[in-house]
């Protein structure tokens, strides 16, 4: 059986960086921090006092207020970021058929906030059960992809994938089998998550995974760096449209790249550490590029996972340097998680866009907030830092890992 090919045109991103597209991709390119402290609460009593929030974000602009109280922000975020792909896109909503248009969306933990918010007005109330009637439509997870197809009629494929931080990149990979298989012609995919609250900043401080850098948040998420001590937690949605590349070759649609194939594995080693030989994230390069029939040695550049973790960092790159073994070092490697911070559920939909736009441009994003080599880190790999780096990128990888070992990977590549 022959697979169809399957191609991105449309993107939408609000970032910690960037409210759409092309704010993103110039702030990206520009080495711009999106971390500050944090507004939303009092972080008095926290280690860590800051993340990457959105920036002027008023759910207002978009929706009507009763509209916007019946959803909780990561839902909102997908709504704003699949509407900008949307757009992006062209589609002519009177004309496809819509039983043949999917939702995959990601999200690794949903209505965080609305959770904490409705046990926190329980427990303060007289005991008696007083719960917001849209308390769990708010909640679950799944509901992003169902408003999003409500809102425009979609009636093909429609859930919620969750991997932890590899869940967006995991909407992709069904995205892109979707398509392939002759399922849809279209699919809206992607990841959205806002965890900047109360329980989240509270929960991963207590698993001692937040930069403490209190007094310089900018330069708190650093990937690479020898003297890095943990993530910044962001908030955002990516979103991206897939389609079959002959049906939007019909239709004169604007194609960014091509969408070659996607890996998963499984680390199958611990609950939040990475294998220390990086075996599964070896496991999953290899089978995205086994899946994409694309040789080591084409590949440009790897936007990776890069968390800013002290074993993370390490056990990726060394996974890079075994898939790839000389050819590593002609790499342009890089980690946006040093702009964007880490978005949890959606970090693996706006770091694909980065890389489509890599290809797009011609220009690979830094890394920033590289001030000290780590001397477990190979000096010969391209690590791109501090600086963008002009690029002929015809194949660009991306790579997001998640709590529980879970491991994705895809691949993008310029239209030939």
């Amino acid at each position: 059986m022959s697979l169809r090919r399957v191609v991105v045109t449309g993107i939408g991103a609000l970032t910690p960086i960037g409210n759409s597209k092309d704010e993103y991709w110039n702030a990206l390119i520009n080495g711009k921090s999106g971390a500050a402290p944090i507004t939303y609460f009092d972080t008095e009593k926290f280690k860590t006092k800051f993340a990457c929030e959105l920036k002027n974000f008023n759910a207002e602009d978009f929706f009507d207020r009763k509209e916007a109280r019946k959803m909780d922000r990561f839902a909102q975020y997908a709504m704003v970021a699949s509407d900008e792909a949307i757009a992006d896109s062209k589609l002519d909503l009177d004309q496809i058929d819509k039983l043949r248009v999917g939702v995959i969306w990601g999200a690794g933990i949903g209505g965080l906030e609305t959770f904490q918010q409705e046990v926190l007005n329980f427990a303060q109330g007289d005991g008696t059960p007083r719960f917001n009637p849209f308390f769990i439509p708010k909640m679950i997870a799944d509901i992003a992809p169902g408003n999003i197809s409500i809102k425009h009629g979609f009636m093909g494929p429609n859930y919620t994938t969750v991997s932890a931080c590899a869940s967006s990149a995991n909407a992709m990979i069904d995205a892109l089998n979707y398509i392939r298989l002759g399922h849809c012609d279209v699919v809206v995919t992607g990841g959205s998550e806002a965890a900047v609250a109360i329980a989240g900043m509270g929960g991963f401080n207590a698993m001692h995974a937040l930069s403490t850098r209190n007094d310089s948040p900018e330069t708190a998420s650093r990937p690479f760096d020898a003297t890095r001590d943990g993530f910044v937690l962001g908030e955002g949605a990516g979103a991206l449209i897939l389609e079959e590349y002959e049906y939007a070759k019909a239709r004169g649609a604007n194609i960014y790249a091509e969408v070659l194939g996607g890996g998963l594995s499984s680390d199958a080693h611990h609950m939040t550490a990475p294998h220390p030989e990086g075996i599964g994230v070896i496991a999953v390069m290899n089978n995205c590029l086994k899946d994409a029939g694309i040789q080591p040695e084409e590949v440009d550049t790897i936007n990776t996972h890069g968390t800013s973790t002290p074993l993370g960092d390490v056990a990726e790159l060394k996974a890079i340097s075994q898939v790839f073994g000389d050819h590593a070092k002609h790499i342009n490697i890089n980690s946006t998680k040093s702009m964007t911070g880490h978005l949890l559920g959606a970090a693996g939909a706006i770091e694909a866009i980065a890389s489509i736009l890599s290809i797009t441009h011609g220009v690979v994003p830094p890394t920033i907030n590289h001030t000290t080599v780590d001397e477990n880190i190979d000096p010969e790999l391209n690590l791109t830092l501090n600086k963008a780096q002009k690029r002929d990128v015809k194949v660009a990888m991306s790579n997001t890992f998640g709590f529980g070992g879970h491991n994705a990977c895809v691949l993008f590549k310029k239209l030939d």
